[in-house]
């Protein structure tokens, strides 16, 4: 079964995710940290109706959403179909972003990027209301599958490097040096910048990290929250705006100054870790008015 494009993926899976978000099994990083952030963001943010229909959608042992964020990363490898969603490829150094000639995957598919993949999902969290009146199951109505996949590429989209150039696919090709050790400069978005400011600045804790950007979100960024909070017209989502701007933040910040072989140290961290919390921050306020737009 597929819908608008999208293999439809029942959860019989589910009682078993929980278990790969234990404690014990956790890794840090925008794989996990960072998607961790913008749900915690966002949870606080829900209207009573989103956050009961949240409640209702995740499995019953889910401590909440945020302790899910990272399923839809753990389910790619499994259902590679879903991989194409993560992201988008811009042609090089353009800098800026098109729908109707970017989102689309390795085989040209149309619409299967992040940016089609949460307007997906979004029309079909918009059945939610028909489907409790009708006492449907919303696993097989793909429901949960729904909220956990926006929720995740919510994240993505914010990611710079999730909309970066098609050549280096995103910064995967470009090998640097974090300080003294190899990685890829997309790994730094993803990982390194995040696991860095949590170890010099926030005690090695996440939720320290959290705390500090929703302090900023209720204080320095609360002339510009309700920007981040609009969608045009009558939209629910607006994932093409997001993937502009992630663009433009990838060229301005994420690629500038580097080149392959590149030793990123304390001027590249200082300078990127405000761009990090930004979209951090942007993406967990927008998740949260997305889904108050769905439940509303």
């Amino acid at each position: 079964m597929e819908r608008n494009g999208f293999p439809a993926l029942l959860l019989v899976v589910l009682s078993n995710v929980i278990l790969l978000f234990s404690p014990a099994s956790v890794v840090h990083g925008w794989g996990v940290d960072g998607h961790f952030a913008v749900c915690r963001i966002a949870q606080p943010r829900l209207s009573d109706a989103a956050a009961a229909a949240v409640k209702q959608l995740l499995p019953e042992d889910a401590e909440d959403l945020a302790s899910l964020c990272s399923w839809a990363d753990k389910v790619k490898f499994r259902y590679k179909w879903s991989s194409a969603l993560h992201y988008i490829d811009t042609p090089d150094n353009l800098c800026n972003y098109s729908y109707n000639r970017d989102c689309k995957d390795e085989n040209g598919e149309k619409g299967r990027c992040v940016d089609g993949a949460i307007q997906n999902y979004t029309t079909q969290l918009l059945t939610y209301n028909s489907a409790q009146s009708s006492k449907s199951d919303f696993t097989s109505d793909n429901l949960t599958e729904a909220l956990l996949f926006l929720s995740h590429l919510m994240g993505d989209i914010h990611q710079p490097l999730h909309v970066g150039f098609t050549s280096d696919k995103g910064g995967n090709t470009i090998n640097i040096h974090w300080y003294t050790r190899k990685t890829v400069l997309h790994h730094a978005w993803d990982d390194n910048i995040i696991e860095t400011a949590e170890e010099q600045f926030y005690n090695s804790n996440v939720e320290d990290l959290i705390g500090a950007i929703q302090k900023n979100i209720t204080s320095g960024w609360t002339d510009l929250v309700p920007s981040w909070e609009a969608c045009g017209g009558s939209k629910t989502t607006c994932p093409t705006v997001y993937a502009t701007e992630g663009i433009k933040a990838a060229c301005d910040w994420a690629y500038k100054g580097v080149e392959e072989g590149s030793t990123l140290d304390d001027d590249y961290f200082e300078s990127r870790l405000p761009i990090v919390k930004l979209r951090l921050a942007q993406g967990g306020v927008r998740l949260a008015a997305t889904l108050n737009r769905i439940f509303g």
